[in-house]
């Protein structure tokens, strides 16, 4: 068990880090994707629900669905409430994470996960990649996928580190700026963890 090399998978908003997720899936290694574990958690754990309801007042459910837009303009806008909301919900997903992982039969496993050089997750894992996109691509990427304003990507954007912070904290950086080809890149670091 202790011989798993566990890799965190982090990328702002838009830098395509779902993508390469998916290549390393089809490549055969397993994923664990950690913000649709948060947001699974979010919708079905009382105590969660309960803690959150605390933080940010009624709103942040409608029943017992989460008031995604309503949350998400609380905690982006202050940074206290954001990582008083990561308290609440990592610890859950960190264990779900071990859980999950000595079940899988690879010599490497993969968590993907938004925010993980922010709060000190990174720490928790054997290496790190990082994957990287231009400003103005990610911001292209987001509008054209999700129903968001500049404004509110911008907003996102300005809650998670900048990449030449995150750089220096990364064991491999994955460019994915829509002119180097990602399968090269990916089979790279995947040779060095193997060898490593």
């Amino acid at each position: 068990m202790n011989s798993i090399i566990t890799v965190g998978i982090t990328g702002g908003i838009g830098s395509g880090k779902t993508i390469v997720c998916r290549c390393l899936n089809i490549m055969g290694y397993p994923v664990f994707y950690s913000d649709q574990e948060a947001k699974k958690i979010l919708e079905t754990d009382k105590a969660v629900r309960h803690d959150v309801t605390a933080l940010l007042g009624d709103k942040a459910f409608a029943n017992t669905i989460p008031n995604r837009e309503y949350i998400g303009q609380k905690v982006f806008q202050d940074p206290e409430k954001l990582a008083r909301l990561n308290s609440i919900i990592h610890p859950k997903v960190r264990q779900n994470f071990e859980d999950w992982k000595i079940k899988q039969n690879s010599k490497i496993v993969f968590n993907e996960a938004a925010i993980l050089f922010e709060t000190g997750a990174y720490k928790n894992f054997t290496k790190t990649v990082l994957v990287t996109a231009p400003k103005s691509l990610r911001i292209n990427r987001v509008l054209s996928r999700n129903n968001t304003s500049l404004e509110e990507i911008e907003t996102r954007m300005a809650s998670q580190w900048d990449d030449s912070e995150k750089i220096k904290l990364a064991d491999f950086v994955i460019e994915n700026d829509d002119q180097r080809a990602v399968l090269p890149q990916l089979e790279t670091m995947l040779k060095e963890l193997m060898n490593g």
